[in-house]
């Protein structure tokens, strides 16, 4: 007799089916898992000896052989625990398998019997629900796995309460979903004194979902506008949040079950790998770029990240996705961010400042701002410069204007996107549906964003002067269509586009 129990492999946030075999035959004692697991699967048979040993259930002194299949799909995390010690109790008669074959199944086991939680049970609880099935998972993992919305989801602390539960001696009471409060950093634009044109920029930049690259001297502010972003993009739509929260799912880095609406903001230090920006890593884990997704990824000091970090962010910018491809493992993920960048105008930071630049002036600069490629530069709408701010600015009092009046206009500008976007499908662009204007094609933009005829001339003037290419051409109008936007305005006009050409560039002779 060969018992049987669902559970799941990862392959980027999707959830593949695994068949957990377990058969109990006589000759020597042995326990061995075959179906190609990897070391933490390996070492279950450690844990699962020892977690029935704490319950009073020794294992037979048999030969015990548990199959993971398809055997040829590679099984990596500890979350096999569970399903195998209840392939074991199933074929010892222990619980009752036909009642085990409706649920997919994910735990760590203690050697005390207790259940610890696991990354990816949101995807794993999904996949379970697109397939008619329950759920059984850890308590702590409890809260996420009821997102799903199936009715059967059991979340024991124990092993031995899950065991009392199918004999009919305990009830186990399903989960509740759980979201996770929003931390308020106490962070708004009325802390920044000065810095008016970073200010619309930023709003800017948050109501298109618009990339955007502020240069200027250390302690001008350009940390602490970054910072305050979050506060003024609108939180994120249920759709969204289970986007996001199935990446974080699968990343281990839901807390208590607990699902969040709040954008993500990333910001790693300048000496991330590419596999911590992109992804990778022995298990293809989901990078930096694809914790973002939906969200903001802020590089401060952009320079000193690595050559090949940088170019490596050109593909997930243009098409929305992170592959990642190694030898043993290919997993694509999610990766539709919002690149936020800092950078000073030389190694020294005071270019501007005679009494402060070095002697190498402006050719420092040339040289530090080259590291930064003419392609990836194509690929940021906003380019400001960020001055250094005075000590009258200082002295002024605080802005009238704060995070939540330009929060209110963003969200406006976000909602008109969403109502003109909400019919459209792009599917050329892995499949996600076009929510912001940053996220327009070539052709959606010659439908929703061709200026008039004032706009059209200085735009072509522009383009021939600035020597644009055409992905600069279509960033300029996604950025003159959330200006319009902003005014609440149907039309893309000529003061749209003179502000969206403001915000670009100009390339070095």
């Amino acid at each position: 007799m060969v018992a049987r129990v669902g559970t799941v492999a990862f392959s980027g946030v999707q959830a593949m089916p695994v068949d957990v075999q377990v058969q109990i035959a006589s000759g020597l004692p042995a326990f061995s898992v075959v179906g190609l697991p990897d070391k933490a699967v390996a070492e279950s048979r450690e844990r699962v000896r020892a977690a029935l040993d704490a319950i009073g259930l020794g294992l037979p002194p048999k030969r015990i052989t548990v199959n993971l299949a398809p055997a040829d799909l590679p099984k990596e995390g500890s979350h096999y625990d569970l399903p195998i010690a209840l392939g074991i109790l199933s074929a010892m008669g222990v619980v009752p398998g036909d009642e085990i074959a409706a649920y997919d199944v994910l735990g760590e086991l203690a050697l005390d019997g207790a259940l610890s939680p696991v990354s990816g049970v949101l995807p794993a609880a999904m996949a379970a629900a697109e397939a008619d099935k329950g759920i059984i998972c850890p308590q702590p993992c409890g809260g996420e796995a009821a997102w799903a919305g199936q009715k059967g989801v059991l979340a024991p602390k124990t092993l031995l309460a899950l065991i009392n539960h199918f004999k009919g001696t305990q009830v186990l009471s399903p989960p509740a979903p759980v979201m996770a409060d929003h931390a308020v950093g106490g962070l708004d634009l009325r802390d920044i004194k000065g810095q008016e044109t970073a200010k619309r920029a930023l709003e800017v930049a948050a109501a298109g979902n618009h990339n955007l690259l502020m240069i200027g001297p250390p302690g001008a502010g350009k940390s602490m506008l970054a910072a305050r972003l979050p506060d003024i993009l609108p939180p994120l739509d249920p759709a969204e949040a289970l986007e996001v929260n199935m990446i974080a799912s699968v990343a281990g880095e839901i807390k208590d079950g607990k699902l969040r609406r709040h954008r993500p903001f990333r910001d790693p230090h300048h000496t991330a790998s590419v596999a911590a920006i992109i992804g990778g890593g022995a298990r293809a884990r989901p990078g930096e770029v694809s914790l973002a997704h939906l969200g903001v990824l802020f590089l401060d000091e952009l320079p000193e990240f690595a050559r090949n970090v940088l170019e490596a962010l050109r593909q997930p910018l243009e098409t929305g996705k992170s592959v990642v491809a190694r030898a043993n493992a290919h997993a694509t993920y999610p990766a539709r961010f919002q690149l936020i960048a800092a950078m000073n105008p030389c190694r020294c930071g005071h270019l501007d400042d005679p009494s402060l630049a070095c002697a190498r002036a402006p050719h420092c600069a040339a040289d530090y701002q080259g590291k930064i490629s003419g392609p990836l530069m194509d690929r940021i709408d906003l380019n400001i410069d960020v001055p250094p701010v005075g000590a009258l600015d200082l002295a002024l009092p605080p802005p009238a204007e704060g995070s939540d009046a330009v929060a209110a206009r963003v969200a406006a500008a976000r909602q008109v996107q969403r109502d003109r976007f909400a019919p459209i499908s792009d599917a050329g662009r892995a499949g996600h549906a076009v929510r912001t204007n940053a996220d327009a094609d070539g052709e959606l933009l010659e439908r929703v964003a061709t200026p008039n005829g004032a706009g059209q001339a200085l735009l072509s003037q522009a383009v021939t002067a600035m020597k644009m290419s055409a992905r600069g051409y279509h960033r300029v109008l996604r950025v003159a269509r959330t200006l319009a936007d902003l005014e609440g305005l149907d039309a893309v006009k000529r003061h749209h586009i003179a502000e969206a050409l403001s915000y670009r560039r100009q390339k070095s002779k």
